[in-house]
């Protein structure tokens, strides 16, 4: 197929000016491979951290970044049968870049996306809902009737594990900084939202809790927020850290004493077992109606850029997923 597509490519590390709108040539699917043309893309903070060149993953350069989108199905090749020109579907992990009008897939690694769902939304699932089911349940192995403090609440892995937990009969506490945020936890399902810059939050949840602290919490800023965990946190609770930006410098012995296990995660490391299983707990969900993502601002793909320091600067003041439009 001639002809050429619009893509955001990256030709040195470095800020976010190295995202340059660019043509590109077509695509064009081998065995086992899935075009699909994207409605939109989203935007996660590990996207920023590849770009800068800090993330252990450095892609060969020039690339596209993007590794959650949705769209239609263009073009399959030999050996899929399980998708179609035409289908509307959700990509995770693919093989080129979601900041483009194209993105190349493994067959596997394209998802269906219910009616029910904009692309918009679709492009908010992949690594937000996977991180989230994936430190709720891999790692926390969070029960019914237990209390979750999800901090960061408002994002894109904050609304994803409100909303996982809420169905899952936990007692759902999440934190903003905003009360554009605190309302967007609240919407979500949890059942309080709190100020995380209050200087009396922590009395707040161990009120909420019963005096005991949660049993679950779910850490998006590790080295602010990790001492203040373990401080809170109920005996023999959990903590999961997703997120951090720096040393984090704690008292052991207050995790000895309570007997608290503290995990540390990377969706990377996920076997594909894992992943098909978060991804069947994602359709669920989505079809049921309990899986809702939630959209902040969009872009278009000329500002990219924009997008980017977007993420950045939202820390603490995240209200829904940031979305890119090719």
């Amino acid at each position: 197929m001639g002809g050429c597509v619009k893509a955001v490519r990256v030709h040195e590390f470095g800020g976010s000016d190295q995202l340059q709108v660019e043509e590109v040539p077509c695509l064009v699917p081998g065995p086992g491979e899935v075009v699909v043309s994207i409605k939109a893309a989203g935007i996660n903070p590990v996207d920023t951290y590849i770009r800068n060149g800090t993330y252990a993953l450095r892609p060969a350069l020039p690339y596209i970044p993007g590794i959650d989108g949705a769209g239609v199905v263009s073009q399959i090749g030999t050996d899929v049968e399980h998708l179609a020109p035409g289908d509307r579907v959700y990509v995770s992990l693919p093989m080129s870049g979601t900041y483009a009008e194209q993105c190349l897939c493994g067959a596997n690694n394209v998802y269906p996306l219910p009616e029910n769902a904009s692309f918009e939304q679709g492009a908010a699932i992949g690594i937000p809902y996977l991180t989230a089911y994936r430190a709720l349940f891999h790692f926390a192995q969070a029960r019914a009737g237990e209390s979750i403090l999800i901090h960061g609440a408002s994002g894109g892995v904050g609304i994803a594990s409100v909303q996982f937990a809420r169905a899952h009969g936990l007692q759902v506490l999440g934190t903003a900084g905003t009360e554009k945020g605190r309302g967007l936890v609240l919407e979500s399902g949890a059942h309080h939202a709190l100020d995380h810059t209050s200087a009396t939050m922590a009395q707040q949840i161990l009120a909420l809790t019963g005096g005991t602290g949660p049993d679950v919490i779910l850490e998006m800023l590790a080295n602010k927020n990790l001492a203040n965990d373990l401080a809170m946190i109920a005996k023999c609770g959990r903590i999961v850290v997703i997120g951090n930006r720096g040393p984090a410098e704690v008292n052991m012995r207050d995790a000895m004493e309570k007997g608290i296990t503290i995990f540390a995660m990377v969706l990377f490391n996920a076997t594909p077992d894992e992943l098909d299983e978060g991804h069947a707990a994602i359709r669920a969900g989505l079809e049921l109606g309990t899986l809702k993502p939630v959209i902040g601002t969009t872009f278009e793909l000329q500002r990219a850029w924009a997008a980017h320091d977007a993420v950045l600067s939202q820390a603490g003041g995240a209200a829904g997923k940031i979305i890119l439009l090719p």
